[in-house]
């Protein structure tokens, strides 16, 4: 069955890869690819918006075309432009025969340094675009991602307008940063990603490290969960559930630990700003330790994981 056959199909082709979709996310991302539209992907830094697009890419077998935007980013950067190292040594060689070469030779295709969002428009085979952290860009460039977005089409004032052959699988995520166009989410199918639920990141990080104890991705993912009700200036996101419970399991840790001291050594993979590392002295970390204790946590999350 492939991906285009049904949600349900894409849903298990991104779990073939380490990617646990929820019902929701798998139809809305079918259907973009269905009714060829950009998928617009919001949420908080760290829940998986540029690895969905990466998994994608992975499921379906395309080559991921990743545009990383930030403040001042121009079509330069983002599209194309003219290799002039090489247009002039073409000057340099032609000089003295025949009045050297002709403009329009020196504006040819192979003069183009094609950029991510041009590379996805003119590749031979079908790609996943993903334009990473959109809200970083300005306004200006949001104004020229319309055309493409919207007839798949970069126009080149040198050479034409140049058309996709292959619709690309787009994904474009923002973290909120600045408020996007009307514009640009009209163009788009929209879905929100939160923080996985307790079952589905427990699934996630079983997934991506099989040999960690059951025990210990249950009670660290609770742990996390815990902790992200906390006031953090930087909420901890799936990536760094990973490496706390990865670095747990090379220190030889098969469950969490109680002690508030050897826990510490690990806060690393976690908190990441200086005021959060500060705040969670040996009590606060303790408070924290004690919820699982009181709630259970650990029997709890046994018999609330659904199969992924």
């Amino acid at each position: 069955m492939t991906t285009e056959a049904s949600p349900q199909a894409l849903r298990e082709a991104l779990h073939h890869v380490g990617y646990i979709a929820d019902e929701a996310l798998a139809t809305t991302l079918w259907l973009a690819g269905s009714l060829q539209r950009p998928l617009l992907l919001e949420g908080d830094a760290g829940v998986g918006k540029t690895a969905l697009a990466q998994a994608l890419a992975q499921a379906e077998g395309r080559r991921l075309v990743r545009l990383q935007c930030f403040e001042g980013l121009d079509l330069a950067q983002a599209a194309y432009e003219w290799n002039y190292g090489r247009q002039l040594l073409a000057i340099r060689l032609q000089e003295g025969h025949d009045g050297g070469p002709r403009e329009a030779d020196l504006f040819a295709r192979e003069y183009l340094l094609q950029r991510p969002l041009l590379q996805a428009i003119a590749s031979d085979e079908p790609c996943v675009l993903l334009i990473d952290e959109i809200d970083r860009a300005d306004e200006a460039f949001e104004a020229f991602l319309l055309e493409v977005l919207a007839d798949w089409q970069i126009t080149v004032p040198e050479l034409g307008t140049i058309r996709a052959r292959h619709v690309p699988r787009a994904v474009l995520t923002s973290n909120g940063t600045r408020e996007l166009s009307d514009a640009l989410r009209r163009r788009c199918l929209y879905h929100w990603l939160d923080y996985p639920t307790l079952a589905r990141e427990i699934a996630i990080v079983r997934s991506t490290l099989p040999d960690a104890e059951g025990a210990l991705v249950e009670q660290a993912v609770a742990f996390v969960q815990r902790l992200r009700r906390e006031d953090l200036g930087k909420t901890p996101g799936v990536a760094e559930s990973l490496d706390f419970v990865r670095a747990l399991h090379r220190l030889g840790h098969t469950r969490l630990p109680d002690e508030p001291a050897a826990l510490a050594h690990v806060l690393a993979c976690l908190l990441k700003t200086r005021e959060d590392r500060f705040q969670f002295g040996p009590e606060r970390l303790l408070q924290v330790l004690e919820g699982r204790k009181a709630g259970g946590d650990g029997v709890a999350v046994k018999s609330a994981v659904p199969a992924p």
